[in-house]
């Protein structure tokens, strides 16, 4: 793939070297110049000087070729104009725009354009760290209103499927690992001790998905 990268801050820069150790290559974008000492000698990629919503500056990029752009500038407003450039001028199905501003990420996924919104992410985080195991989901959608949840498996339910846990808790398991190694949850793969399941609900029933993944099955 051919990725097209607004941005040689941190963010912008390491995910150049990230896709160039995949194997794809990368042309990065950054109103100025010095900026692009933080791609390292190796760097083999293009390097444009510009703005990233300038038609020439995406050209000499190498846009018309490409098969995404991301747009991780340190400007709000900058990212999301390049955002919707690439993808309404140039045709880019693959865009994502980095965005500060949480009010503003909400409004441009309902537009279509899928944003990283930072400070609620990083926020999240710490969250996760300073609060006992188990107060904060693993990962949620930006409306809020689905959740992942990583536990090991409930006593009650060892020894019983997948399929029954999912309908008594209203949840569904997208993958556990057992013994080191990932396993795709099947409807009949039974738990067992020690595994430890990743599990997609929604917010508003999470306390009762954890209420039935404490209390165990009904009784038969």
């Amino acid at each position: 793939m051919h990725i097209v990268i607004m941005g040689c801050g941190r963010v912008g820069s390491a995910l150049s070297r990230s896709l160039e150790t995949r194997g794809h290559t990368t042309a990065v974008i950054d109103s100025n110049p010095d900026a692009f000492r933080r791609l390292g000698p190796g760097f083999k990629g293009t390097t444009v000087t510009g703005m990233g919503f300038d038609r020439e500056v995406l050209i000499r990029a190498g846009i018309e070729r490409a098969d995404a752009f991301a747009a991780v500038s340190s400007g709000d407003n900058s990212n999301i104009i390049s955002a919707r450039v690439a993808r309404e001028q140039f045709k880019i199905d693959n865009v994502v725009a980095r965005i500060y501003d949480p009010g503003r990420a909400e409004v441009y996924e309902r537009l279509g354009v899928p944003t990283v919104a930072t400070v609620p992410w990083a926020a999240d985080q710490v969250l996760r760290r300073l609060l006992p195991a188990g107060s904060e989901p693993a990962w949620r959608d930006q409306s809020s209103e689905v959740r992942l949840d990583q536990v090991y498996a409930p006593f009650p339910w060892i020894s019983r499927r997948i399929a029954e846990l999912e309908e008594a808790a209203d949840v569904r398991v997208a993958f556990l690992r057992r013994l080191g190694t990932g396993v795709i949850a099947r409807p009949d793969t039974v738990i067992q001790e020690g595994d430890y399941l990743s599990l997609f609900m929604r917010e508003d029933t999470a306390q009762h998905a954890h209420a039935v993944l404490e209390s165990g099955p009904e009784a038969d």
